[in-house]
């Protein structure tokens, strides 16, 4: 009797690299020295890693680029020669000219060379379909006019001291060891969309929760009532205007806030850019400690909706 094991998977991430030249978008791929094929930038998932951090690292190693992730453009999944599945995430992620200039990239065993070539073209030079699939809903959005893109991070703090434990103020609750713990492990992952701001509710766990990647990141907290549990609950709490405020700036931002509150930005993120409300995006609200979702909004024209909504949960 012959018993079939279960396919192991293996995990990869990369990222459609684009940047206009001329008038047109352009995107990169790359000819792998071993496989003699052209594909786009991707790896496997190192131990430890999330997707997103894969992706990040992956590029930089095959291609010299340091990049901040955009939206997300798909995924792929398949049956490798050797029998286990391959499951593919990928972002857009423009490239700037100062990235390009500080690329160290040469040719190696992996990489034999990089190349720029225009939507079309780049299929065409593309040797496998499922690369082919992605490059199509890149090309979607370029249709739509959304390329250019900014993220607003949706975190809820991480695990805190229970309130039964406290005998001072709720908003002076701090984070437990567990919820240090986890303001720690989402710094890289948070960092792969290279935010500009951070915005944290006034409660000293929320605080607590985003100064780890605020540090990393080198940028200050605006500290704010507006979102905090306290103020939401009672009824004073001001989210649109905060809301409106990062959607008008059109940087990529961190809001740090509470498990009842979160929903409530999302929702307030959907009418700022006349969203439809979903039970995708009423879901993306429900976060438990220290998750995140990453709301995608077009820095042209923010006004076009929501493009996408990537939800990360905490693994601590």
């Amino acid at each position: 009797m012959s018993i079939t094991r279960p396919l192991t998977t293996v995990y990869a991430a990369g990222a459609v690299l684009w940047r206009t030249i001329g008038n047109d978008i352009h995107v990169l791929v790359i000819h792998r020295t071993g496989h003699k094929d052209v594909s786009l930038p991707k790896g496997k998932v190192d131990p430890g890693e999330t997707l997103p951090q894969t992706a990040v690292r992956e590029i930089r190693e095959e291609t010299g680029i340091k990049v901040a992730l955009g939206v997300p453009v798909g995924a792929t999944e398949y049956v490798m020669p050797n029998g286990k599945n391959k499951f593919v995430q990928y972002w857009a992620a423009e490239v700037t000219t100062k990235a390009i200039q500080k690329s160290k990239f040469v040719p190696n065993d992996e990489v034999a060379a990089l190349e720029w070539l225009p939507l079309a073209s780049a299929r065409g030079e593309l040797s496998y379909e499922p690369d082919k699939e992605i490059l199509d809903n890149f090309a979607a959005l370029v249709k739509e006019g959304v390329t250019k893109t900014f993220a607003v991070v949706v975190l809820r703090h991480g695990k805190a001291t229970p309130p039964s434990d406290w005998r001072d103020e709720d908003a002076t609750r701090p984070l437990t060891e567990r919820g240090l713990t986890q303001s720690h492990g989402i710094v890289r992952t948070i960092a792969s969309w290279k935010p500009k701001r951070f915005i944290s509710s006034t409660a000293v766990r929320c605080v607590e929760t985003i100064t780890p990647v605020a540090t990393a990141l080198k940028k200050t907290i605006k500290i704010t009532n507006k979102i905090s549990q306290d103020a939401f609950e009672s009824g004073k709490s001001d989210v649109r205007s905060v809301v409106g405020e990062i959607v008008r700036k059109r940087k990529s931002t961190v809001v740090c806030s509470h498990g009842p509150v979160s929903p409530a930005v999302i929702r307030e993120i959907a009418l700022a850019t006349g969203t439809p409300w979903t039970s995708a995006l009423e879901e993306a609200g429900m976060l438990n400690t220290a998750s995140f979702s990453v709301v995608h909004l077009s820095s042209t024209h923010p006004s076009s909706g929501i493009i996408a909504v990537e939800t990360h949960d905490s693994q601590l």
